[in-house]
């Protein structure tokens, strides 16, 4: 493992090489970093796309072209768990992002005409899980080849976030009644939060061009990776009812009008997937990048530190394993990527405590 050449992406906003420098009466800066060598979890794994770590030990994973939904278990055995229905596969499309709570699976795909979320019942028990009927809880958002945005979380507020992009008609994005470049917001159920800042809307941000992952900090604040077009990937800190600018503007454009990211990386830098949130500390996956991004934040200020350049290929998916390590989804066989012996897999590090100031 290592910190490839230990500096920052071309990141202009407030962002240094490292962690931030501390003033002598500053409050301490505290976070984790990668350590060790990496634990294999899981091998020849096709086209991952999202991890969902349940309470019993197992962790369910999506395949996006297949659209089986496959279960590791605590034992490091891999089976499946079941083909989800209605999901068709093209381009960047397919069995996307995946997210449990309680005895509910929630999967983002794509359909025949549309992206969508729908929730199934999980029962069973580790080793013998399985899926019951879906119900479509949240429809509409526009399909492409690409720009399919796909990521679900339960945020701390027990309400369902859902990314989606603009699947490549820019103009989605700034349009208020349009699902597509936006992020939305709905109750478990699907119906639409009553505060939500558009009165009978889902949507809870807007601007975006493809957004994917979305983690929040030990406060409750949502932070979102987006992936840019030619110039600029973004990382974001989202408020509701904020726009980011897209079409109008990529990355930092300091017009009023729009939120500017805390972060953003030149787009063979990042491209970035999946976000999470480990102790004080935002990992940010990296596919056309082929790296994980350590992210800092602090007082509205955010700095990051580049890991595993080229080690692991493309990253898809990161999240906290059971006992708060990092765990690396690797998106080697979706057609873009180097296949390499094994893929793709699942891998763990170690990660440090560490306080500066």
């Amino acid at each position: 493992m290592r910190a490839a050449r230990a500096t920052v992406a071309t990141i202009v906003v407030l962002a240094l090489a490292g962690c931030y420098p501390q003033s002598p009466s500053g409050p301490q800066l505290e976070g984790v970093t990668p350590a060790g060598k990496p634990t294999v979890l899981a091998s020849d794994l096709v086209t991952p796309w999202s991890l969902a770590v349940l309470e019993s030990g197992s962790t369910l994973i999506s395949e996006r072209d297949s659209a089986l939904v496959k279960e590791l278990t605590a034992d490091g055995d891999v089976n499946t768990v079941g083909e989800i229905a209605g999901v068709v596969p093209g381009g960047e499309g397919g069995l996307l992002g995946l997210a449990v709570e309680e005895n509910w699976l929630y999967a983002y795909f794509t359909a025949a005409d549309d992206n969508r979320v729908v929730r199934m019942p999980l029962s069973g028990e580790p080793g013998g899980y399985s899926l019951g009927s879906p119900e479509v809880i949240l429809d509409g958002m526009p399909k492409a080849g690409n720009h399919n945005g796909g990521r679900i979380h339960f945020g701390p507020d027990g309400l369902l976030y859902v990314t989606a992009g603009d699947a490549g008609e820019p103009d989605r994005a700034q349009d208020p009644t349009s699902l597509g470049g936006k992020i939305l917001r709905i109750n478990p159920d699907g119906s639409i939060p009553a505060d939500n800042p558009f009165s009978g809307s889902p949507v809870y941000s807007l601007g975006h061009r493809n957004p994917q992952g979305i983690a929040w900090d030990d406060d409750g604040n949502l932070f979102a990776a987006e992936f840019g077009q030619n110039t600029w990937d973004e990382f974001n800190a989202i408020e509701a009812g904020g726009n980011y600018g897209w079409p109008i503007v990529e990355g930092k454009g300091d017009n009023p009008d729009y939120i500017n990211p805390l972060l953003q990386w030149s787009t063979d830098e990042a491209s970035p997937s999946g976000l999470t949130y480990i102790d004080n500390t935002f990992f940010l996956a990296a596919l056309r990048g082929e790296s994980v991004w350590a992210i800092y934040v602090r007082d509205g200020e955010a700095s990051a530190q580049r890991w595993f350049e080229g080690d692991h290929g493309r990253i898809r998916d990161v999240a906290p394993s059971p006992d708060g390590n990092l765990w690396l989804l690797t998106s080697n066989t979706d057609g873009n990527g180097d296949q390499r012996d094994g893929a793709d897999q699942l891998v763990e590090y170690r990660v440090e405590g560490f306080v500066e100031g």
